[in-house]
């Protein structure tokens, strides 16, 4: 099922899309809830009663109006999330940067699942990301997988973790890389080289679409993997490709160490961090490597950047001036 919160007049709405067609919540059963929020809360009792109305709409014993999916305008499909926390669980991307810096591979990356908090009122979907000039100084994309929580607990061991997510999305966390650098240069952050804009779309996609892709962890790791293929466009052209079943740790393990003495709540997004190859960062600084006179390629104003993700769909943004 592909769950979707959309924007008509102001007004945001819960609702699915089947093939390229959009039914709002409220036009299916006046009992389902009509936002995201109230959706995650309800847990698994929600999700099973929407499931069982996009199931009857799909075999056709009930009708209900709709409006085509190009009509209908999407934000982020989890619009106000109660948390966000990005890891950092991709081990190319980990190994590959730390490398074109001069830096060994940390051990301690084997160790546990290492994330930050990011902010959770800077969320957007598809569409123009507004930028602040020094925004635009080395601006990047991130190409990641992102969950949401939809079960309340704490200290949730990795075997039980995957209960708890409701579904995934493509998250693309813009960086202000010249920013970010400068303010962990004091070993905190990052914190203005992120927290301006974060990406997730264009639909929440529950588990079960997921099943075909199915596959088993990497030996000594716990928790659902799957092989879906991850790539980033800018303006037409292919710059990163990767896989979703090249994460070292799993969700449920960073859902386990998230946990750890602490509540998490429905609502609650946590991001893959950066597949291998899926920034500038990284792309740009293993090009110098091979190559003396390369010049960095990022992000500027007017750029269109499309991450593509199987059977998660496509997110595109595109790189506007914010004027304040």
């Amino acid at each position: 099922m592909r769950i979707v919160t959309s924007i008509k007049e102001g007004q945001e709405e819960l609702g699915i899309v089947i093939n390229d067609r959009f039914y709002r919540c409220s036009a299916i059963d006046q009992t389902l809830p009509k936002n995201m929020s109230d959706f995650l809360k309800g847990g698994e009792k929600a999700m099973s009663k929407l499931q069982e109305f996009e199931r009857a709409l799909v075999r056709g014993t009930i009708e209900r109006p709709y409006h085509p999916l190009q009509e209908t305008q999407l934000i982020a499909p989890v619009p106000y999330p109660a948390s966000f926390r990005d890891a950092y669980a991709f081990r190319q991307h980990v190994e590959t940067s730390r490398r074109n810096r001069g830096l060994e591979m940390i051990p301690e990356f084997d160790k546990f699942p290492v994330f930050y908090f990011s902010n959770h009122q800077a969320i957007q979907g598809p569409g123009p990301i507004h930028c602040m000039p020094l925004h635009l100084d080395q601006l990047d994309f991130e190409l990641e997988i992102a969950i949401v929580i939809n079960k309340p607990g704490i200290n949730i061991p990795a075997a039980k973790a995957d209960e708890y997510i409701a579904g995934f999305m493509i998250l693309n966390d813009f960086s202000a890389r010249k920013l970010q650098m400068e303010e962990m240069k004091l070993s905190l952050g990052p914190a203005k080289g992120k927290d301006f804009a974060t990406a997730i779309g264009p639909w929440l996609v529950t588990k079960d679409e997921l099943e075909p892709y199915k596959i088993q962890p990497a030996e000594g790791h716990i928790g659902n993997c799957y092989d879906l293929d991850m790539t980033c466009k800018v303006n037409g052209r292919q710059v990163s490709a990767g896989n979703f079943a090249s994460m070292h740790w799993t969700f449920a393990e960073i859902i386990e160490r998230v946990s750890y003495g602490v509540q998490i709540f429905p609502g609650d997004v946590i991001g893959s961090g950066t597949v291998g190859t899926g920034c500038f960062l990284e792309l740009n600084g293993t090009a110098l490597i091979a190559n003396p006179n390369h010049k960095d390629q990022w992000l500027n104003l007017g750029d269109e950047i499309e991450l593509e993700i199987t059977a998660l769909g496509k997110l595109s943004n595109s790189i506007a001036l914010h004027h304040s």
